[in-house]
């Protein structure tokens, strides 16, 4: 792995072309012949993010579903008993959301009004911060990493890619960032196809994504869909 210094003198000056949640190396769906659908939630941690929807994991455990969980720095401070147990399910897969939750940009670009990293030196920090803290935790680094607000430029994913770290976005939005009612999160979910990636949100229990997700759910399995994590998918 490169460390800091290696990263800012190999990209400083590098002039991104693209910009937003699928630039060239994001991952938005599975990869070829594989027909599961991924179901990704993001816990993004901070000031009105740190909280804990426990209905909507509390349904994937019924239901057996199994998710892959993009978990912030912050939000692992918030919720450390949360995050243990969540940690040590099979069920579940821990991937990276990032240290402070910002857009992975090399010239401080933004999103949704999120300030983004400014040059590569940040993007570093933002991705390894929180690896690293993740492996202690973990036993091994996750293998998957979502920006905040999934923004991102091409430069910034080829530098996560030095850090051994597989950017993922999404080809279904399952809750527009936990905003959508039950009924728009159940019509998303449910037209997911196989090989989507869905992107949701599981730090917001005062939003509707747990009912959305609930209702959408057991129609897609009687369709025959199944589900997978992200680690599952690309052995």
């Amino acid at each position: 792995m490169p460390d800091r210094a290696e990263v800012v003198a190999r990209y400083q000056g590098t002039v991104p072309v693209g910009w937003g949640t699928d630039v060239p190396g994001v991952l938005t769906r599975l990869r070829p012949g594989v027909r599961e659908i991924a179901l990704t939630f993001d816990a993004c941690g901070g000031p009105g993010g740190d909280g804990y929807d426990r209905a909507l994991i509390d349904f994937l455990r019924e239901r057996e579903v199994p998710a892959t969980l993009f978990i912030n720095s912050r939000w692992i401070d918030a919720n450390p008993e949360v995050f243990r147990r969540l940690a040590g399910e099979p069920l579940f897969e821990i991937g990276n959301h990032g240290t402070r939750h910002c857009p992975l940009s090399v010239t401080g670009r933004s999103a949704y009004g999120i300030q983004g990293t400014r040059d590569a030196g940040e993007v570093f920090d933002e991705v390894s911060g929180n690896r690293e803290r993740l492996a202690d935790l973990l036993g091994a680094p996750p293998r998957f990493f979502r920006p905040g607000t999934a923004h991102c430029d091409e430069v910034a994913v080829r530098i996560a890619a030095e850090l051994g770290e597989q950017v993922v976005g999404f080809d279904v939005n399952g809750d527009a960032g936990a905003t959508y009612p039950a009924t728009e999160v159940a019509s998303e979910v449910g037209a997911a196809l196989p090989g989507s990636i869905v992107i949701a949100h599981m730090n917001h229990p005062e939003g509707h994504t747990a009912a959305g997700i609930a209702a959408a759910v057991p129609g897609l399995l009687a369709a025959g869909h199944t589900f997978t994590r992200l680690t599952d998918a690309f052995p």
